[in-house]
């Protein structure tokens, strides 16, 4: 037989082998418990981590690997709100909006308050810029709501047109109008309002709270910068929309905060039937961009209306 290795055959000099026997094997087991964790856990030596398209350096570098990430989960549906899980929904929300509304055809958006009441004279204007924008062959877009939203997509049912209604989660609306015939529901206000521009030819807005003025100061920056051509905006109501106007005039202009040659993205007027001309003849600018139809792509026209 060979010599034993127990230390409780040699007395103390065994106690000191195996003090070195100790240390020794600690060490090798916790270098390769160190290294096993640093091939999982920890960045190469350089600082550089690879995930997929990704390189991570230094700080950024130490982050959990995205299978553990995967198959760790912390708790049921926690995934649902991460945020690759969202970029997943608003991917969804374009695709579904793109799909459905790709062969809608010319069309305009009309924005306007949810607190219109029935009858009022605004919820007839809405009712009416509705009816003679079907009529002219334009589907009509609204947010789907109700108020001017509801009057609008109503006048566009009544004139034998296409009725859409882009709908938005809120805490406090009771989903699409009776009166939309093609209605799509978004989680996100950034999906919802790509649509509103992406498929219209022309804004028309009647008086309106924070949304519509939201929706309005947008379409304006996009024509101002030049992300979309040819895309008339018309307001409906001059007593409502003048002080505005004025205040653009007075204040942003005068304080060189935008320029006087802005001011012709927006026509203000009172009567509906003036007000779908314009669009209309925006629409066919924005279709026909190098024809011969009157007008630059500004929003302006011989037609009349307040310049704004």
């Amino acid at each position: 037989m060979g010599m034993s290795t127990d230390p409780q055959h040699h007395g103390e000099p065994a106690a000191a082998g195996q003090t070195a026997g100790q240390t020794a094997g600690k060490t090798a087991g916790t270098a390769a418990g160190k290294t096993s964790a640093e091939s999982r856990d920890t960045p190469p030596p350089a600082g550089i981590r690879h995930k997929g398209p990704l390189e991570l350096r230094r700080k950024a570098a130490k982050v959990t690997m995205s299978d553990r990430t995967l198959l760790d989960t912390k708790g049921p549906g926690q995934f649902v709100h991460t945020d690759p899980w969202r970029v997943l929904r608003i991917q969804s929300e374009f695709v579904e909006g793109f799909g459905a509304l790709a062969d809608l055809g010319p069309a305009v958006s009309v924005f306007g308050s949810a607190r219109t009441l029935p009858g009022s004279l605004n919820y007839e204007l809405a009712v009416e810029v509705g009816r003679q924008l079907a009529e002219a062959g334009l589907a009509v877009i609204t947010g789907g709501g109700p108020g001017s939203m509801e009057a609008a997509n109503k006048g566009a049912v009544q004139g034998n047109g296409v009725s859409v209604g882009l709908g938005i989660e809120l805490p406090f609306e009771q989903g699409m109008n009776q009166w939309v015939d093609l209605g799509i529901n978004f989680r996100y206000f950034f999906a919802r309002k790509t649509m509103f521009v992406k498929y219209a030819q022309g804004f028309i807005v009647l008086p309106g709270g924070l949304g519509t003025l939201d929706e309005l100061f947008e379409a304006m920056v996009l024509v101002q910068t030049r992300k979309v051509t040819s895309f008339p905006i018309v307001l409906i109501g001059t007593a409502f929309w003048s002080p505005m106007v004025e205040w653009i005039q007075s204040t942003l202009v005068s304080e060189g905060m935008m320029s006087e040659e802005d001011l012709d993205l927006l026509q203000v007027v009172d009567d509906p039937a003036l007000a779908v001309e314009l669009v209309v003849e925006g629409a066919a600018r924005h279709r026909n961009p190098n024809g011969s139809g009157s007008g630059n792509g500004s929003g302006t026209s011989s037609t009349g209306g307040t310049r704004g």
